[in-house]
């Protein structure tokens, strides 16, 4: 199995997309600075997933969502199930 995620950053309120095999690795990886794209903006928190059966088809997920369609349609989506705020922020509140 391959995964698409989506983490948050607590420190830039931004999302990053990425693709793994191995999820729980992969979030201890960017929360301790061994993944040079987002060391300056740690911590994360894992706000979406998607799995899929091979990595093929997951990295052309991750790079859908890496485009101004994709991203839009991802804060559309994270909105609707009110992970984000309207300001695009974690929803704390829930």
């Amino acid at each position: 199995m391959h995964f698409v995620y989506v983490l948050y950053s607590l420190k830039d309120h931004r999302l990053y997309k990425g693709s793994t095999s191995n999820i729980q690795k992969r979030l201890i990886r960017h929360n301790s600075g061994g993944s040079t794209s987002t060391a300056k903006r740690k911590p994360f928190v894992l706000v979406h997933i998607e799995q899929f059966e091979n990595k093929s088809d997951s990295l052309k997920r991750e790079n859908f969502l890496k485009t101004l369609e994709g991203g839009a349609g991802l804060i559309k989506y994270l909105k609707s199930k009110n992970i984000l705020d309207d300001d695009n922020k974690l929803n704390i509140m829930g």
